[in-house]
């Protein structure tokens, strides 16, 4: 009986293994940067390090401003119709593998799509002033 039990443990060997490998490497990419800053005095801002530096001229307003709403619209939109896209590639290259079903469940697809094209169009969420 403890045989087997051993035996079952050493499968999940892989496993610790890359989880400790995993915790190791993200402890290393978090820790070793904020000790790396500290020893080379990246953490410790002075004038001349905070002035601007691309394009010469300071801000016109302050850096951590609001974005419009009307921005993250646009952007969740066209994730939207870019995953309509990347669904439509797939498709078409096997439609005539798939069959009549495919080809009708991608119809019900795009015309879902197209209807929440048409109210996103009829509200004006595609506007931009």
């Amino acid at each position: 009986m403890p045989d087997t039990i051993a035996v079952d443990l050493v499968e999940y060997l892989p496993i610790l293994l890359f989880l400790g490998v995993a915790l190791l490497l993200s402890l290393a990419f978090v820790v070793l940067p904020m000790i790396a800053a500290k020893f080379t005095g990246a953490s410790n801002p002075y004038p001349n390090k905070l002035t601007e530096y691309e394009c010469g001229f300071p801000a016109f307003e302050d850096s951590r401003s609001q974005f419009d709403v009307r921005f993250y619209l646009v952007a969740i939109l066209f994730i939207i119709f870019d995953l309509e896209a990347a669904f439509l590639f797939p498709w078409a290259v096997t439609v005539f593998d798939l069959g009549w079903v495919a080809w009708f469940a991608m119809m019900i697809f795009l015309a879902e799509l197209g209807i929440g094209l048409a109210y996103a169009w009829k509200v004006g969420a595609l506007e931009w002033e």
